[in-house]
């Protein structure tokens, strides 16, 4: 089965990190602490896992956080 490709943005609505689609809606609209998917940074895909801690959204690997996730390219 082919992965999907998306954009992690913050969901104002829920206060959790989602996955946007190319049209800009929600494929997945509330990701929860634990959730891996592949990152596309320096021009390839990385495993990575999504944290939260002190309110802070963050990436366990490429140490990515708050803000630097909005838009981040993402496969799932």
């Amino acid at each position: 089965m082919d992965k999907k490709i998306g954009w992690l943005g913050y969901n104002s609505n829920n206060d959790r990190m989602g996955i946007l689609n190319n049209m800009d809606l929600w494929a997945d609209d509330w990701l929860h602490c634990g959730e891996t998917f592949e990152v596309f940074l320096n021009d390839e895909w990385i495993a990575d896992r999504l944290e939260l801690s002190k309110g802070q959204w963050y990436l366990v690997y490429s140490k990515l956080e708050g803000d630097e996730l909005e838009g981040l390219k993402v496969r799932y």
